[in-house]
C-alpha cells in the first residue's frame, strides 16, 4: 500500500495482510480504529487497527508493505 491510499483510509475500513493467514487459509484482516497525520510531517502517518476482540496493531509509513487494501462484509 502506497502513501495516498493510506491516507484515503477512513474508520471502520478492512484491510488484510498478504503474508499472514487464519487457520482456514484466508489472509488475516483487520479493521481501520483510526488513521493520524501530522501537517507539519506530510508523509507520516499511523494507520490503527483491531483484529477480533483484543488485537490492536498499529502501522506506520515504513510498515505499509504489509497491509493491503481489504474487503469488508
Amino acid at each position: 500500500m502506497n502513501l495516498e491510499t493510506a491516507k484515503s483510509l477512513k474508520q471502520g475500513d478492512y484491510i488484510h495482510t498478504p503474508n499472514r493467514f487464519n487457520a482456514d487459509g484466508t489472509p488475516m484482516r483487520a479493521r481501520i480504529t483510526s488513521i493520524k497525520t501530522w501537517k507539519t510531517r506530510p508523509n507520516e502517518i499511523e494507520v490503527r487497527c483491531k483484529r477480533g476482540l483484543s488485537e490492536y496493531a498499529i502501522f506506520h509509513e515504513s510498515e505499509l508493505d504489509f497491509i493491503e487494501l481489504g474487503y469488508g462484509s
